[in-house]
């Protein structure tokens, strides 16, 4: 089985940053479980929406338009560990931000590609 644990999320002002992390874990855990992890988010009333995602081996990453050059998504591989560095935060980012794990072969942007998600992080940026 594979745990993955958000963590960093709170309340800040527009304008501020936080910093996501998303330690994965599990006594099956192996790299190629987690090939592709990704970033989503879900605000109230609304369908959980693609964020970022970057592949594990190659380090490509891909976010979507509305956070491209505020948000940068990266990696520690011997941690295990994916982060969320969020800048320049607005209040329509305000949303329940979840970790996903896909294998290989993974659309990034598509959730049905993840097989493992974590339980979530509150974000709230207050205006």
């Amino acid at each position: 089985q594979v745990q993955l644990a958000e963590s960093g999320g709170g309340l800040v002002q527009a304008g501020g940053s936080l910093r996501l992390s998303c330690a994965a874990s599990g006594r099956t855990l192996r790299s190629y479980m987690m090939e592709c992890m990704g970033w989503f988010r879900q605000a109230p009333g609304k369908e959980r929406e693609f964020v970022a995602a970057i592949r594990w081996s190659g380090g490509n990453t891909y976010y979507t338009d509305s956070v491209k050059g505020r948000f940068t998504i990266s990696r520690d591989n011997a941690k295990n560990t994916v982060y969320l560095q969020m800048n320049s935060l607005k209040v329509e980012d305000t949303a329940v931000y979840y970790c996903a794990a896909a294998g290989y072969g993974a659309t990034y942007s598509n959730q049905r590609s993840y097989d493992h998600w974590g339980q979530g992080t509150q974000v709230t940026v207050s205006s």
